[in-house]
């Protein structure tokens, strides 16, 4: 491994920039930056746009020859300072500004990630997205894998092409979707199982529609019903197809409710396929001549155990990982603590993904101990079901008082909606039952969650982060939200 951690001193310290690269390059990352920007003339492809407006040969992608992986790395900006309260050791707070360099663009951090599960925003163009100031978005391996087929979009020429999307694109690796087949079809993968019963989370007999062993997991589609397999290869083999610029190790979800023995013997599990994981991705990217580097980021799991949390980190930064991803359940109360547990072990150059966080005071925990992206589809599923992000809380565009409200969603928010929209025909729409409504709530709430990240990002960089905190929570809840 080729792993720089040199400046994690300074920046705790200093928070000035500094920056940290993963592995596998020669070039230090001012050269690498200098050289692609004398290729391109702008630092984002190395050959001008096609007439779509995407990039015609994204970053370190030549005929002939595998991806280059120096064209993926972290920049690390600016870092929170330690103080006697931090959770990560010696008081260490991770939470930092920076860009994530990919082949088809950069991402600056903190940043949030949208969901387009299917490879598309549900109700919502790739343009509109754009203009919400989304960088990046996120779409489900096994879904694409189900339909339209990974085949298909390696011959549109990759996930970006595909959805017609100017920007880097992630696919997660089908463990959730698969493994919660076995937790439990149609159950609760719950962060909190408080005054759930072990029948509410985890299935048995015909419910169970997935069954793990060593190799990896046997499911029936709940699209069809027909048969499948998944393993460690299969996943990287379907994520190369489909050609994100960060893609997932195969990891065994497990749920609060399974056993502690039950969650050891996971992580251990969930190690080894990783090290296939790894092996299977490095063959791909040989073999795959042309094709841009995709990074691979390896999974920590361990549900609410400190000591198993740190044993999967340290384990996950012993492999030549691009990044990692924080992933499973885990109680409200731990998730600053556990993002602190993960990077005590993890190098800075490593970019970090909280997956499936969303509510307001569980970004501001996670992007304190360390989180840099984060993904979640609470923005658009609760959109299309009336619930309305503000910050004042998060209210129901249904209620009564909303049919005669003739202002915007949120008073000066500046997206589409709220700048051309009013809260009673949003209500309007959502009550009979126009796909505008969801289109025009969904379009508000995603531009929640940029802003709101766009601005961590600035408080961080300018010094102000626990101002922003505090202001930003006292406001949000001061009327009993949830979320």
């Amino acid at each position: 491994m080729d792993i720089s951690t040199d400046a994690t001193t300074n920046t705790a310290k200093t928070g000035k920039h500094t920056t940290v690269r993963t592995r596998g390059s020669k070039e230090t990352p001012s050269e690498a930056t200098t050289h692609a920007r004398q290729q391109s003339g702008s630092g984002v492809s190395q050959l001008a746009p096609s007439t779509s407006g995407l990039l015609e040969r994204p970053r370190g992608s030549e005929p002939g020859k595998p991806g280059d992986r120096s064209q993926f790395y972290f920049e690390q900006h600016t870092r929170l300072s330690n103080t006697p309260e931090g959770k990560g050791r010696n008081g260490a707070r991770y939470g930092r500004t920076g860009v994530i360099h990919t082949p088809h663009g950069d991402i600056h951090t903190p940043a949030f990630v949208p969901v387009a599960t299917q490879a598309a925003m549900k109700g919502v163009l790739p343009e509109t997205m754009k203009e919400l100031n989304a960088q990046c978005l996120l779409s489900n391996a096994f879904h694409l894998f189900e339909r339209p087929g990974e085949d298909i979009i390696d011959e549109a020429g990759g996930l970006a092409r595909f959805e017609n999307w100017d920007g880097p694109t992630f696919t997660d690796s089908g463990g959730f979707q698969v493994l919660s087949l076995g937790a439990g079809f149609k159950k609760t993968l719950a962060m909190d199982v408080t005054g759930m019963k072990s029948d509410d989370v985890i299935a048995k007999g015909r419910e169970r529609k997935a069954f793990v062993d060593e190799d990896g997991v046997t499911f029936k589609s709940p699209l069809n019903g027909n048969k499948h397999r998944f393993s460690a290869e299969i996943s990287m083999g379907i994520q190369h197809k489909i050609g994100a610029d960060i893609m997932f190790a195969f990891d065994e979800l497990t749920t609060l409710m399974n056993t502690r023995g039950y969650q050891e013997q996971s992580i251990e599990r969930t190690f080894r396929w990783a090290k296939r994981c790894i092996a299977e991705h490095e063959r791909l990217t040989q073999a795959r001549l042309g094709k841009p580097y995709q990074a691979l980021y390896g999974v920590v799991q361990g549900a609410n155990y400190e000591d198993l949390r740190r044993r999967a980190a340290e384990q996950i930064a012993s492999l030549d990982f691009d990044g990692v991803g924080i992933g499973g359940a885990i109680e409200k109360r731990l998730i600053g603590d556990t993002c602190a547990w993960i990077c005590d072990a993890m190098p800075e150059s490593r970019p970090r993904h909280v997956l499936g966080i969303a509510a307001v005071d569980d970004i501001f925990a996670c992007v304190e101990n360390g989180g840099d992206t984060f993904d979640c589809v609470a923005p658009a599923r609760c959109a299309r079901n009336g619930a309305i992000y503000t910050r004042d809380g998060r209210y129901n565009i249904r209620r009564a008082a909303n049919k005669r409200d003739f202002g915007p969603l949120e008073e000066g928010c500046d997206c589409y909606t709220c700048t051309h929209y009013t809260r009673a025909y949003v209500d309007h729409l959502l009550r009979a039952g126009e796909m505008n409504g969801a289109t025009l709530a969904t379009i508000h709430n995603e531009r929640f969650f940029i802003r709101l990240l766009d601005d961590i990002r600035a408080s961080i960089d300018g010094g102000y982060f626990e101002k922003l905190r505090d202001e930003t929570l006292a406001r949000y809840y001061a009327h009993g939200s949830k979320g």
